[in-house]
């Protein structure tokens, strides 16, 4: 059986050593044990340091150590499907190279496939210990909105970490999608599917590529992406308010015949047409959210541009 890692890698220089030497040894133990043969596929995301000269110098050490590099930053879910794609083994895992994803699971994973009762083995975070309050409670929203709001649903504290048999692969590869949410997609295409939890575990070098802005747009268009909820959304809330405002209507009306009371209160009404042009902004937006995905989708554009691979390395 071959063993096909994925790695995308993002201005990972200084984590590249021990992601390697840590992998190195379970994949050795699984390779003694077991009888595999592997390969390591690492996605080069445009970084700007030094890890695409690590990877030249690692594919030069060992065969088996494969590379892609991209003409530029084209974000993790380009390279998770340029991984993918390039991946020919009887089973391949995904995996972050900043070691939050930890590579002793490899092994279990590998066992629950064997045994022919799953088609992928995927993992859950059942903490957050180390983040900051707010964007630990975001994250968690987000993750609790996507399980409402999508179909089917999305597990909380989801990972990209994961192994699965080529056919799971074929299927999410095969799906042609320019706007991608992996997680999503690994949840549509079904499968029998074990989940492992661990508890979070904290980045062994480097900084985090994910700042807060980063984080909040990869939600917005993984909600855009995995669910057309939030467009019903925007249906019902202007729904709500065009029935309050003929209940409030209705009431101006009965009040003046009733009691003669003069409709005063310019400042109440100025808050109210605020607010509701608010509202009109907000669901406005959610539609416009789903037209730029409509519009990227049309313009047909590659997911990713390479401009270097192992295979151009060694005929230069």
């Amino acid at each position: 059986m071959k063993l096909s890692l994925v790695i995308p890698c993002f201005n990972e220089e200084d984590v590249l050593a021990l992601f390697m030497q840590e992998t190195s040894a379970v994949i050795g133990r699984m390779k003694n044990t077991y009888g595999i043969t592997y390969e390591y596929i690492f996605v080069d995301d445009g970084s700007r340091d030094t890890t695409l000269a690590q990877l030249r110098r690692m594919h030069e050490n060992d065969p088996a150590v494969r590379y892609i590099s991209f003409s530029r930053n084209f974000g993790k879910e380009a390279a998770l499907l340029a991984g993918l794609r390039q991946a020919d083994g009887d089973y391949i895992a995904v995996m972050d190279a900043d070691l939050q994803d930890p590579p002793a699971m490899l092994e279990e994973m590998y066992k629950i496939l064997q045994t022919g009762e799953y088609d992928c083995v995927g993992t859950r975070r059942t903490d957050r210990k180390g983040e900051p309050f707010f964007r630990s409670l975001c994250a968690r929203l987000f993750y609790r909105t996507a399980r409402s709001a999508g179909d089917p649903e999305l597990a909380q504290g989801t990972r990209d970490f994961r192994m699965m048999t080529s056919q799971v692969k074929d299927a999410v590869v095969n799906i042609g999608e320019y706007n991608r949410f992996s997680k999503g997609i690994f949840s549509w295409v079904g499968f029998r599917t074990k989940w492992l939890e661990y508890e979070n575990v904290s980045r062994a070098a480097g900084k985090t590529k994910w700042s807060f802005g980063r984080l909040a747009h990869y939600g917005v268009d993984g909600l855009v992406s995995y669910t057309v909820r939030p467009l019903e959304a925007a249906a019902w809330i202007g729904f709500f308010f065009f029935l309050l405002s003929m209940i409030g209507i209705v009431f101006i009306i009965v009040r003046k015949l009733l009691f003669g009371d003069p409709v005063a209160g310019w400042p109440s009404l100025v808050c109210i047409i605020l607010f509701c042009s608010g509202i009109q902004l907000f669901c406005t937006g959610i539609i416009g959210e789903y037209l730029a995905k409509v519009y990227l989708e049309v313009k047909n554009r590659p997911v990713y541009i390479i401009r270097e691979t192992d295979e151009t390395f060694r005929k230069q």
